[in-house]
């Protein structure tokens, strides 16, 4: 019965991040006359968000902030700031993105989704990790002061550890919408990251406790088997797009 019950609280958050990506997603692309582009934004902001790096990257933290003994105040106060340095972060890597992508050939946007497709799920079948060095990022989660400088910081630092689970998706959203006016690339941006980093506010608002949230996040990373080859598929089919689409 207990794992029957956490299965049901697994599900019920995971329901939560998805109805309100899709929700957000929908009302700002609706707003700007993008509402033909939701299935493909959905596709690759998810892909990138519900992904094991960020839930594992995350669960570090967590433990960290619990070790520490932090109260929940301090909790929502450095949880907030650690997101925020991690929007940041990933805001600015879209708009360097974006610059590159511009001149990339979209067919080669198609043909690069579908090879990091199979491999996220090649790595997810296989439980290979593609985060950096994962000592290293320990060191840093439990050396770092539960302060929101040193949660800032820390955001920003450990962005990188979470590029090889992101480049791929991000990449070639970077490439679908470099063609766009400078006004809308900005807050394409603005809105794929909002995704990016919604389970991540979600994991600390929604939860009744850290405990709550370490375990939904250490669930999300057991089953990151299952979340990578969703995730794989869910590019390749983006691939096939953009291939099909340019008649390629």
């Amino acid at each position: 019965m207990p794992a029957e019950i956490l299965r049901r609280g697994e599900f019920k958050y995971l329901l939560l991040i998805i109805v309100l990506s899709f929700g957000i997603s929908a009302v700002v692309l609706s707003l700007i006359g993008m509402a033909y582009f939701i299935p493909q934004f959905l596709s690759l902001a998810l892909t990138d968000s519900v992904n094991p790096c960020t839930f594992a990257v995350y669960t570090l933290f967590l433990i960290a902030l619990s070790v520490k003994g932090v109260d929940k105040r301090r909790l929502y106060l450095v949880g907030l700031s650690f997101v925020i340095a991690v929007y940041i972060s990933y805001y600015t890597l879209g708009l360097g993105l974006t610059f590159i992508a511009g001149r990339i050939p979209l067919r080669w946007a198609g043909y690069f989704a579908i090879a990091f497709g199979i491999y996220t799920i090649a790595t997810g079948i296989a439980e290979r990790s593609r985060t950096g060095d994962k000592r290293a990022l320990r060191r840093k989660m439990f050396s770092t002061d539960t302060t929101v400088i040193g949660a800032l910081i820390l955001g920003i630092s450990v962005s990188t550890t979470l590029l090889p689970c992101s480049a791929g998706p991000y990449l070639v959203y970077a490439a679908v919408i470099a063609r766009s006016s400078t006004a809308m690339v900005f807050l394409l941006l603005a809105l794929y990251n909002l995704i990016f980093v919604l389970p991540l506010l979600t994991i600390l608002f929604a939860m009744g406790s850290l405990r709550e949230s370490k375990e939904f996040s250490r669930a999300m990373v057991r089953h990151s088997a299952e979340l990578s080859v969703i995730a794989g598929l869910l590019l390749i089919a983006i691939g096939i797009w953009l291939l099909g689409i340019f008649k390629l």
